[in-house]
C-alpha cells in the first residue's frame, strides 16, 4: 500500500499561485470568499540589510497522528490507508473543533453560501452538496486515475515533489531519507507526510 507524501522545495517557489488556481479548479473551492486548500504566504525574514523574502506554500500535512482526527466527535475526519486525511462531508455537522485542533491552519468552513455559488459554476458536477469542514486531499481522485495532484502537475518550477513515502525510489522517499526535507513544526510531532526544503 502506497504512503502517498509532498515535498516542498522553497527556494524554488516564485508565487505564481498556479499552485492556488489548478487546486481551485479541480477541487472547486471557494476562491470568491478567499477559501483556498492551498495557498502560498509571502514572508520577509531578518532586519536590515539581511533580510529575504520567502515564499511559503502552504496546504494540509497530512499527519500520520492528525489533532483534527482525534478532536472530531462524529468520525467525519478520517485517514485513509494510504495516509491520507479526509472528511466525509455527510457526516461532518460543521462543529469546528477540526479546525482549531489543526495546528497548521488547513481547513476551512465550505458553507451554503459558498454551494450556492459553485452550483452556478458547476451546474453539471457540483462536489459540495452540504455545508461541511473543507480541506486538502492530495487530489486522491486523480491519484486513482495515476495523475499527480493538481497543484504538483501546474507547478512551473517544480517546487512540488510528489510520491509514495514508501518507494525507496521516489523521489519523496530520497528527500526525507536524506533529511533534506523536514516537517515544517517539528516540536509539534505530528509526524507529518508533507515536508519542506530551505525553509531556513
Amino acid at each position: 500500500m502506497a504512503k502517498y507524501s509532498m515535498v516542498i522545495d522553497v527556494k524554488a517557489c516564485v508565487s505564481c499561485k498556479a499552485c492556488m488556481a489548478a487546486c481551485s479548479t479541480e477541487n472547486q473551492t471557494p476562491f470568491w470568499d478567499d477559501k483556498f486548500r492551498t495557498h502560498v504566504e509571502d514572508k520577509t525574514e531578518g532586519k536590515y540589510p539581511d533580510v529575504n523574502r520567502v515564499f511559503l506554500p502552504r496546504l494540509c500535512m497530512h499527519c500520520e497522528n492528525a489533532p483534527c482526527e482525534a478532536a472530531c466527535p462524529t468520525g467525519a475526519t478520517y485517514i485513509t490507508q494510504d495516509g491520507i486525511v479526509k472528511v466525509n462531508y455527510d457526516r461532518c455537522i460543521g462543529c469546528f473543533a477540526c479546525v482549531i485542533a489543526c495546528p497548521y491552519d488547513a481547513r476551512y468552513a465550505y458553507e451554503s453560501e459558498d454551494i450556492e455559488k459553485n452550483e452556478t459554476l458547476h451546474p453539471d458536477k457540483n462536489y459540495h452538496n452540504v455545508p461541511h469542514v473543507d480541506k486538502c486531499t492530495y487530489c486522491d481522485h486523480r491519484l486513482k486515475e495515476g495523475l499527480e495532484p493538481a497543484c504538483v502537475e501546474t507547478c512551473p518550477t517544480g517546487a512540488r515533489i510528489f510520491g509514495d513515502l514508501e518507494n525507496k525510489e521516489s523521489e519523496v522517499y530520497k528527500k526525507v531519507a536524506s533529511e533534506k526535507a523536514k516537517s515544517l513544526r517539528p516540536e509539534l510531532g505530528t509526524h507529518v507526510r508533507t515536508f519542506y526544503i530551505n525553509t531556513k
